[in-house]
């Protein structure tokens, strides 16, 4: 009798199984059909669902013979295409019969008998990767699907992915003939360095067209297909020569090729002549990457494919414009380039010139910049801390100060490094106010060394341009333009305990100036009294309005000097607001968007204008700009280069000349320029050339005496406002010296300010603006006599200043000493 654990005790009477064996067995075997049929169902709702995700294969054309957008000019220029690689599609009579031999042989050997899936091969390939030998099984049609659909197939290696690849590659067949197949395919793949498609590899590799291959050369790049970065014949030549000569004997082994030439070929090597594809030039290139970016957003937004759609992108720019402007920034920041190179050639400067000229020949000669960087060690290697080669060094294990020293005596590096901080900058821009549409764009001197956008990217003090805006302001409280300030030093509490001291280059007179004087002359302490009446609210929000959306704008005082830095794209449309009568557009870049065939997707244009002053508030404001250039700060763009015309405009320079602007407008056109060096630590010189009304000036007035002459601009045309004669008050009538921000603690930013720019051994800054012919400005002065015959129109002005021997524009003294300095020239055209 078995033995029951205890507290355990056998039941003699418990039932045997309800269910005799085969009942079991007959229930397992149903619910066992029951989950293979609902998993079956199941299957094959994935299925479906599955193959529902694979792409339409009606979209083929589309895909392998993608058209590329392109972006032209109003005038019908082409100025970029949208496409991230190079494509070149081409016919089967195009390609050499020798590529599609060896890829047949290589790739597909059963390509013409099978309907788009090799099962014999796919069974291999399983059997082998079981093994741990993997073996691809694609066909040619399998590839092309991924090639050409990859988002819609996936890229994952996953049963989802392959079931997508199969249905597609069946469309395909059962839709298109083998050799379509075959050119669809040579069309679509890659061959790294942006070339898609056998005509752009057979011109990377060999510089010659598809149809020209023979058998060692369409080897070498259908070899590569099985690994273009392993097998790319550039970097790896030797793995790239192994892999040919295997596609050769896939060649001879299918009947292709003849043992004899094999063996003849097999010897040679690759025998490349590599050459990047490389895209024309393109005419904007910062204007059209400003498109780019916008197109990627618009696209976006409505479901298309730039790089696929042939989408024809019609914007604002003029290409004659271009030009022009593209000329005047190159040759204008050349000759400045010049200037910079010789007055920092030598601790005392080597000269000091108002020509052009002059300073293109002393280039030919000097050192440029040497005794600049001879005391700015810290700048250099602070650079050198910047460069690959530095970070080489340390990953090498070289400490910081072997590191440093090693790369400055290597020339080429410290060359490059001093090149590049030591290069001037530039940018300029053209608008038509009434319409915001931007008609010129140059965003630096060479878009190939700098890409950086000086436009729309770049945000710099901006100065006295800033200015206009100031007194925008004070008109729009009901200040007339004849009130009467005093030029004498003002203290202005910051409201932290410190106080602000604007001052001007050309000193304080002590005497009554109306606020029409002090923009016309750009007195820093008239404007600083203008700002207190207007208020910085008041200004601030009116600099918003007028165009100024995306810069930050510091409310302090110096705002009013323009020490909020913004783009030069922004103060475009503040003075586009000025130049159509106090309306605010924005700028836009893009009329309309068509198909290929024509047909208009979207239309874009002038938007509504917002009216943001008063037609009397913006009339004072046309007239006073007006006033700077006829006989104010910016005075040279009329006499060198503008004589004709309804002109009004403003300058501006920031402190230490690190920037210098020029804002000009006619009725048709508003233009802006800025000049300075990427690192605000390298500065102009001397203070004539550093101020903008000598710098930036000269982009502009180049540009429109360039776009005047070739009857692209209209002149004719005067702004609604009649000139009015100057509203001058009861002072003499003294030279225009430019402005500079001065005297404004919060600006100095250790950052931004290189305390080794105080140079020991410079000249005395000349404080007139250069069209007096005493560079120390020590003409004594010759007030205008007040009283009745006090002259109040321009005529009487003009009268009454020859009479004292001053220029009737300028005001400048016109007597010249046997040491005069030459007025300034511009570049030769």
């Amino acid at each position: 009798m078995p033995r029951w654990p205890i507290g355990c005790q056998a039941d003699a009477h418990a039932p045997r199984h309800p269910y005799p064996m085969n009942q079991r067995l007959g229930q397992a075997l149903k619910y066992t059909g029951l989950a293979a049929a609902t998993l079956s169902i199941l299957g094959a709702f994935y299925v479906a669902w599955v193959v529902s995700q694979a792409p339409p294969v009606t979209a083929l054309e589309n895909a392998t013979q993608a058209v590329p957008s392109v972006i032209l000019s109003s005038d019908g220029k082409q100025l970029g295409r949208l496409q991230q690689n190079r494509r070149e599609p081409v016919t089967l009579e195009q390609i050499s019969p020798w590529v599609v031999r060896a890829l047949i042989d290589t790739e597909d050997h059963r390509f013409r008998e099978h309907g788009g899936v090799d099962w014999l091969r796919s069974l291999k390939a399983i059997l082998r990767t079981a093994t741990g030998r993997t073996e691809g099984g694609s066909t040619i049609t399998q590839q092309l699907a991924r090639n050409v659909f990859p988002e819609e197939i996936g890229r994952a290696r996953n049963i989802n992915r392959k079931i997508k690849e199969i249905v597609t590659a069946w469309r395909i067949e059962d839709r298109y003939s083998k050799d379509e197949i075959l050119v669809a395919y040579l069309n679509s793949v890659p061959f790294l360095y942006n070339a898609v498609g056998i005509e752009a590899a057979a011109r990377t590799y060999f510089d010659k067209p598809a149809r020209e291959l023979d058998p060692r050369e369409s080897a070498t790049l259908v070899g590569m297909l099985k690994g273009t970065y392993y097998y790319n014949p550039v970097q790896y030549p030797e793995r790239a020569l192994e892999r040919r000569n295997l596609v050769l004997r896939q060649m001879v082994r299918r009947g292709d090729l003849s043992q004899a030439l094999y063996d003849s070929l097999s010897d040679e090597p690759l025998q490349l002549r590599f050459k990047r594809l490389e895209e024309a030039p393109e005419t904007a290139p910062h204007f059209t990457a400003y498109v780019r970016k916008w197109l990627e957003t618009w696209a976006e937004t409505t479901d298309h494919d730039l790089q696929r759609d042939g989408l024809v992108i019609h914007t604002t720019l003029d290409s004659r414009l271009q030009e022009a402007a593209a000329e005047a920034v190159e040759q204008q920041a050349q000759a400045l380039q010049h200037v910079a190179d010789v007055e920092w050639s030598q601790q005392g400067m080597a000269m000091q010139s108002r020509s052009l000229e002059d300073y293109a020949g002393a280039a030919k000669r000097a050192k440029a910049f040497d005794y600049f960087w001879r005391t700015r060690g810290a700048l250099l290697q602070e650079a050198l801390r910047k460069t690959d080669e530095y970070r080489d060094l340390r990953k090498a294990g070289r400490d910081d100060k072997a590191a440093l020293a090693t790369l400055k005596d290597n020339e080429a590096v410290t060359a490059r490094v001093r090149n590049a901080l030591t290069r001037l900058e530039a940018g300029l821009v053209a608008v038509d106010p009434s319409t915001g549409a931007v008609r010129a764009w140059v965003g630096s001197r060479d878009h190939e060394v700098e890409q950086y956008d000086h436009v729309a990217q770049a945000q710099r003090q901006p100065g006295s341009t800033f200015k206009p805006i100031v007194y925008a302001a004070a008109l729009q409280q009901g200040i007339p333009v004849s009130k009467i300030y005093t030029d004498t030093p003002v203290s202005i509490p910051l409201g932290d305990g410190k106080t602000w001291r604007p001052t001007d280059m050309s000193g304080s007179t002590g005497q009554p100036m109306t606020m029409w004087e002090g923009l016309v002359y750009s007195k820093n302490t008239i404007t600083a009294q203008v700002m207190q009446d207007a208020g910085l609210d008041n200004v601030a929000n009116l600099a918003r309005a007028m165009g100024i959306n995306d810069s930050k704008l510091d409310k302090v005082p110096s705002m009013a000097l323009g020490t909020s830095p913004v783009t030069l794209l922004e103060m475009a449309s503040v003075y586009a607001t000025i130049a159509d009568q106090g309306r605010y557009r924005q700028p836009y870049v893009v009329e309309r968007i068509t198909d290929k065939d024509g047909n208009v997707l979207a239309e874009f244009g002038a938007q509504p204008p917002k009216q943001v002053l008063s037609s009397e508030v913006d009339d004072d404001l046309i007239d006073m700009t007006r006033g700077v250039v006829r006989q104010g700060t910016g005075t040279l763009v009329r006499s060198r280069f503008v004589p004709e015309g309804d002109l009004a405009g403003k300058t501006g320079t920031t402190q230490k000349n690190m920037d210098g602007w020029f804002m000009l407008m006619t009725p048709k056109l508003v233009t802006g320029a800025w000049v300075g060096f990427n690192d605000q630590r390298v500065t102009m010189r001397s203070s004539y050339w550093g101020q903008g009304g000598h710098s930036a000036l000269l982009l502009v007035g180049d540009f429109m005496r360039r776009a005047v002459k070739g009857k692209w601009v209209d002149t004719k045309t005067a702004f609604t406002t009649p000139e009015r004669p100057p509203v001058i008050g009861m002072h003499e009538w003294g030279e225009a010296p430019e402005e500079v921000v001065e005297g404004d603690p919060s600006l100095q930013d250790p950052s931004m300010t290189d305390p080794t720019l105080a140079d020991p051994g410079a000249t005395p800054p000349v404080e007139n603006d250069g069209l007096v012919s005493d560079p120390a400005n020590t003409a004594p002065r010759q007030p205008i006599q007040a009283g009745g015959d006090t002259p109040r129109t321009a005529q009487e002005l003009g009268d009454a200043l020859r009479n004292m021997g001053r220029d009737p524009d300028t005001g400048a003294q016109v007597q010249r000493s046997p040491m005069a300095i030459e007025p300034a020239r511009s570049a030769a055209p």
